[in-house]
């Protein structure tokens, strides 16, 4: 293993400075296969490099909580608003009509309803994905976690190993524990650790100096909505994202729990795609609800 003394923190991450001469509008996508850029293409709108996911796979760990108690009157009237859908096999197979044709990121991984025990997770088989038509698989990633880390590492790169066979992207997810510090510093290490381990999209959160997260990750990052906010701050939190450099948000209790989820949703958009400020995008909000 590498040696750690004398590990330094990094200093010129060259926020500011574009990767240069790209192939194919993803950063990091270059070198992957044709099918996995098609994929890639469906879910982060080629005319932005952006994309607006709505995320409903918390029932598989937290069961049928606000917002999500009916995904057939919660979700599937949002779903003509998003750039792609992010749930389990069981509920897309029972709730999502497959005439939305629109693209999936399939959550991967699944076990116990302990949020402690990620480490008991397994992965889902790669043909049942195929059988979806996922354009993206899911896997979550506890970096820093004693008990958890190798397991969830390992659930990664088997997935990304899979993946690589059949043209499919995999997100790996940044887990967040009770003992770890929401820092640039911990969410810099967990999006390297995914994108290391051949992740091609990584998911984690927002933070203080997140554009040091965004240039040292090499493949796109979304950003997870986390707890429910007032719509303003929501607008702001994805309007600061893609501006620190983060390729779109994902987006799940700040648009179910809203007043207005599917005005929402369209707010979001507009913060993310045409590039309103969060005061013009609750305006939108407003007049759309």
């Amino acid at each position: 293993m590498a040696d750690l003394d004398d590990i330094r923190d990094g200093k010129n991450f060259g926020q500011g400075t574009p990767v240069a001469n790209q192939q194919f509008y993803l950063k990091g996508c270059d070198n992957i296969g044709w099918g996995t850029k098609d994929r890639m293409a469906r879910i982060f709108r080629p005319d932005t490099g952006k994309s607006v996911m709505l995320a409903f796979d918390h029932g598989f760990l937290m069961g049928p909580t606000s917002g999500l108690e009916r995904i057939d009157l919660n979700i599937v009237p949002l779903a003509p608003y998003a750039d792609c859908l992010m749930g389990t096999r069981g509920v897309i197979r029972a709730c999502i009509p497959p005439g939305f044709n629109k693209p999936i990121c399939l959550r991967a991984d699944c076990g116990s309803t302990i949020l402690t025990e990620m480490n008991h997770n397994v992965i889902l088989d790669i043909e049942d994905a195929i059988r979806l038509n996922a354009s993206a698989v899911a896997v979550m990633v506890e970096a820093g976690a004693a008990a958890t880390e190798a397991k969830t590492i390992a659930n990664l790169y088997k997935m990304v190993d899979f993946g690589q066979r059949y043209g499919i992207p995999v997100m790996g997810v940044t887990a967040v524990g009770k003992d770890m510090v929401r820092d640039a510093r911990y969410f810099s290490l967990a999006s390297r650790m995914c994108a290391e381990n051949g992740a091609n999209i990584v998911k984690t959160y927002y933070c203080e100096n997140f554009s040091q997260v965004t240039a040292s990750c090499p493949v796109p990052i979304v950003i997870a909505g986390g707890k429910k906010l007032p719509e303003i701050e929501a607008l702001q939190l994805a309007y600061n994202a893609i501006n620190d450099g983060a390729s779109g948000v994902d987006m799940g209790r700040n648009v179910s729990q809203s007043d207005a989820p599917a005005a929402m949703i369209q707010a979001i958009s507009g913060v993310v795609h045409d590039g309103l400020t969060p005061e013009e995008g609750l305006e939108k909000f407003n007049d759309l609800k």
